[in-house]
């Protein structure tokens, strides 16, 4: 089921997004002038920020994977577990050489927002189940 976009990722009209199990909205956008360029991913008062390149990265590692891989969701202070989307985004093999996640503390959560931004762009598959969750490329 392919999410229906809605803002167009600008900070004045950001993508409005589900969790892959549905249980929290949050908002996304572009950040192009910053430093590195960034995909800001607001929850609440909370601001994570993960590389800007991490979309085309994740879907590029997606392609290659050619099947359904894990979300794995886990917060930085916690380990991911090994063959998750979250594990790829923290991982010294990466295109960026470790965590996407750029800010101290918050860099965690990949798996949980990134797989939603990569959906509503038309990019991937994401499972919607309570947890256990997957995704795939397009």
């Amino acid at each position: 089921m392919k999410a229906k976009v809605v803002g167009d990722g600008t900070k004045a009209k950001p993508w409005k997004l589900t969790t892959p199990s549905g249980s929290s909205e949050y908002e996304m956008y572009r950040a192009e002038d910053a430093d590195p360029p960034a995909i800001v991913c607001v929850v609440g008062k909370t601001e994570l920020r993960y590389h800007l390149r991490a979309i085309d990265d994740l879907h590029a590692m997606l392609k290659k994977h050619g099947d359904w891989m894990l979300l794995g969701s886990a917060d930085e202070q916690k380990p991911a577990a090994e063959g998750t989307v979250e594990a790829w985004g923290r991982s010294p093999k990466n295109p960026v050489k470790g965590w996407y996640g750029l800010k101290k503390g918050l860099r965690g959560r990949f798996g949980m927002y990134m797989p939603p931004l990569l959906e509503a762009l038309g990019l991937a598959e994401v499972e919607h189940n309570p947890k256990n969750n997957r995704m795939r490329a397009v």
